[in-house]
């Protein structure tokens, strides 16, 4: 794959092959000690063109930004539907169902970012992955289970822009490496209060840990513009990972893909999604 710098134009274009965007429901828990209760969330789920009930498909776990809901990739930005038509018509990428949850419970939007990131791994691993894959057809094949959720997990990724990218790492990448094999974190790490060298500890040692179970990475996608605000930390902890990982090998199984003059913005975010649905999933 060549990477570029702008969106093609006739991604953007109005294309007939529409897929379809669903509002998706389900049940979790807040997961706090001494205060867990129960709570109906809402996810946007996007079916490719032509998506069918008897075939199998891979799924992408898709956050977005600090701040705002699950309406932002696909209704906040209703483009981001065309892109991914048109990628899809155009056999740019594999059709694949995408998944826009939140991380948010309504009393959450204030809450430290350290504690969102890392809390909502419960919720993923215990009630979404599990609801949506019961409710639409991966290659769980409607097997639910924890051990087939592992079994199958080289036909899921997760990927987040800003706050998502952080969630990226620390919900999915550190916590539930055994659900995922591909992931895209789309600017940042661990943010601007965060300790740069303790994640470039924790991908070694969720990477050396995983590599003994026999679960193997098939790439980490890191993306980020180097004028945004989030490209420094990102990158500097990035190289130090790959110079201390022996199981992160660039054009292998990782990159880091660095859009010139990029910021902190949308534009970014899309061409970034653009880049990774041609990586994840691959044969």
């Amino acid at each position: 794959m060549e990477y570029v710098y702008e969106m093609p134009a006739d991604m953007l274009e109005k294309n007939h092959a529409c897929g379809e965007v669903k509002r998706f429901e389900y049940d979790t828990k807040t997961y706090e000690e001494g205060s867990d209760r129960s709570l109906r969330k809402g996810a946007w789920v996007y079916l490719p063109h032509g998506y069918d009930q008897g075939r199998q498909y891979d799924v992408l776990y898709l956050l977005h930004g600090g701040g705002v809901n699950e309406d932002w990739w696909f209704k906040t930005f209703p483009d981001t539907v065309t892109i991914l038509d048109n990628m899809v018509a155009k056999k740019v990428c594999k059709p694949c169902i995408i998944v826009a949850p939140t991380y948010y419970r309504g009393e959450d939007v204030d809450r430290n970012a350290e504690y969102i990131t890392e809390h909502f791994c419960h919720e993923l691993r215990r009630d979404l992955i599990p609801a949506v894959e019961s409710a639409f057809s991966s290659y769980a094949c409607g097997d639910v289970s924890e051990e087939n959720l592992v079994r199958t997990r080289e036909h899921r990724a997760f990927a987040g822009l800003s706050l998502g990218s952080m969630t990226t790492y620390r919900a999915a990448f550190y916590r539930n490496y055994d659900l995922f094999s591909w992931y895209g974190p789309f600017s940042g790490c661990c943010g601007p209060w965060g300790v740069r060298d303790k994640e470039v500890e924790r991908i070694g040692e969720t990477l050396a840990e995983m590599e003994k179970k026999g679960l193997k990475l098939d790439y980490l996608f890191c993306c980020n513009g180097d004028k945004d605000i989030a490209y420094e930390e990102h990158k500097e902890i990035m190289d130090k990972a790959v110079q201390a990982c022996p199981q992160l090998v660039k054009g292998k199984n990782y990159d880091f893909f660095t859009i010139p003059g990029g910021v902190h913005d949308m534009k970014a975010w899309q061409l970034h999604l653009y880049h990774a649905l041609q990586i994840f999933f691959a044969e």
